[in-house]
C-alpha cells in the first residue's frame, strides 16, 4: 500500500462509520414503525431525514476519498447537519419531559408538506404536542426521542473529528 493511499484510508474509514451509524438508525426506526407498529410523529419524521442526509454526507466523503481541505469541507457539512439533528432532537425531549395540558395531535408530517407551506411544517412540528411528547417505547430508560439526541451528539462529534483530525505522522490519519 502506497503512502498517498494510506493517507486517504483513515478519512474514508471515519466516514464510512458515521454512514453505517446512520443507516443503522434509519433501519431501526423503520423495524420500530412497520414490525413494532410505532407511528412517528412529525418530530420524529424530521430527525430521520436529517439522519438521512448526514449519512449520505458520509457515504459520498468515504466514496470520494477527500483530501485536503476536502475532508474539512465534509466535515463541516456533517457537523452543521448534526447539530441541526441536535436541535430538533433536543426539542423532541423537552417536549416529552415537559408535556403540553391539553392534547393536540397534528397531521402526520406527509399530509402537513402537502397541505402546507415547508416552513409552516418545520414551525409546526417544533410547537407539536400530543403525539410528540408521547413516549411509546424505551430501552434502557431513554426515550426514542432520547437516544436520538444522543446519537445526535456522537455523530456530531465524529463530524468535528473528521473535519479537524490531522495526521500525526504522515501517513498516519487515524
Amino acid at each position: 500500500m502506497t503512502r498517498s493511499r494510506s493517507r486517504v484510508d483513515g478519512p474514508r474509514k471515519l466516514a464510512f462509520a458515521g454512514f453505517l451509524v446512520c443507516a443503522g438508525l434509519i433501519a431501526f426506526a423503520l423495524y420500530l414503525q412497520y414490525v413494532k407498529d410505532l407511528e412517528p410523529c412529525p418530530l420524529c419524521m424530521i430527525q430521520r431525514v436529517v439522519f438521512i442526509a448526514l449519512g449520505l454526507v458520509f457515504l459520498i466523503a468515504a466514496f470520494a476519498g477527500p483530501r485536503g481541505a476536502f475532508v474539512k469541507v465534509y466535515g463541516v457539512v456533517a457537523t452543521v447537519l448534526a447539530l441541526i439533528g441536535v436541535g430538533f432532537a433536543s426539542r423532541h425531549v423537552w417536549l416529552q419531559w415537559f408535556p403540553s395540558p391539553m392534547e393536540s395531535c397534528t397531521a402526520d408530517l406527509f399530509t402537513q408538506l402537502e397541505r402546507l407551506p415547508f416552513a409552516s411544517v418545520i414551525e409546526r412540528a417544533l410547537y407539536a404536542t400530543g403525539d410528540c411528547s408521547r413516549i411509546d417505547w424505551t430501552l434502557l430508560g431513554l426515550s426514542i426521542a432520547d437516544w436520538s439526541l444522543l446519537w445526535f451528539v456522537v455523530l456530531a462529534g465524529l463530524s468535528l473529528f473528521y473535519a479537524t483530525r490531522k495526521p500525526r505522522r504522515r501517513g498516519d490519519w487515524l
